[in-house]
């Protein structure tokens, strides 16, 4: 059996919590991120671009199977093939992670922006989120989608609201016929909401009396 000396000299890697935490918000599988930290490990071993071959005595894939997944890495935005010369003028290749950061980055920002929120919504005295139709709708989606708003769904929110014109109770009676539908997206919600209006129903009275024929 190894000892705990072997172990130590194998080396360890460093790996933001950041990636374990958010890969699914990038919208990647389990492989695609593991990948992503075999990729990190060989960089911090100095070896910036690994051989197919290299991945794949790490994983239980194919060379030819992570070929594929790096381009689906690169297909994303996730990371770049990147070259520079050595210190001898040879072109050399490597993997570029910082896109895959700087889309964390953004995560973050925007899930500490959504506490912030959240924080200053729970604050504010009752009659004033009342008073506030915009914040009303944002808790009501949060509480139906069971997670925080990003920024720019909020932003979707507050354009229904200040630029469609879009009556609130409206809007939520949208957010209720998505849920029942069991779709839970603001596309889908959107598309309900555009439904209407392409119809001429811009009461509620009009909306529920159209759902009642249908």
């Amino acid at each position: 059996m190894a000892s705990f000396s072997a172990i130590q000299n194998e080396g360890f890697t460093v790996i933001s919590n950041s990636l374990l935490r958010y890969y699914p918000s990038l919208k990647i599988s389990e492989t695609e991120a593991m990948l992503l930290l075999q990729l990190e490990s060989f960089k911090q071993e100095k070896k910036f671009f690994p051989s197919d071959n290299n991945l794949s005595e790490r994983m239980n894939l194919s060379p030819i199977e992570i070929s594929q997944l790096i381009q689906n890495l690169i297909d994303k935005d996730l990371i770049e093939l990147g070259q520079k010369r050595d210190g001898e003028g040879r072109i050399t290749n490597f993997y570029d992670l910082n896109h895959l950061y700087q889309k964390l980055d953004t995560l973050i920002d925007e899930r500490e922006e959504s506490y912030q929120d959240q924080a200053s919504f729970k604050a504010a005295p009752a009659n004033q989120q009342s008073a506030n139709p915009i914040q009303e709708l944002v808790r009501q989606f949060e509480i139906e989608f069971g997670r925080l708003l990003s920024p720019i769904e909020k932003q979707e929110i507050a354009a229904w609201i200040n630029i469609d014109h879009y009556d609130p109770e409206i809007v939520k009676l949208a957010l209720r016929e998505a849920i029942l539908a069991q779709v839970y997206n603001f596309k889908y919600v959107d598309r309900i909401l555009l439904n209407w209006q392409r119809h001429g129903l811009t009461t509620l009275d009009q909306i529920k009396n159209f759902l009642q024929r249908n």
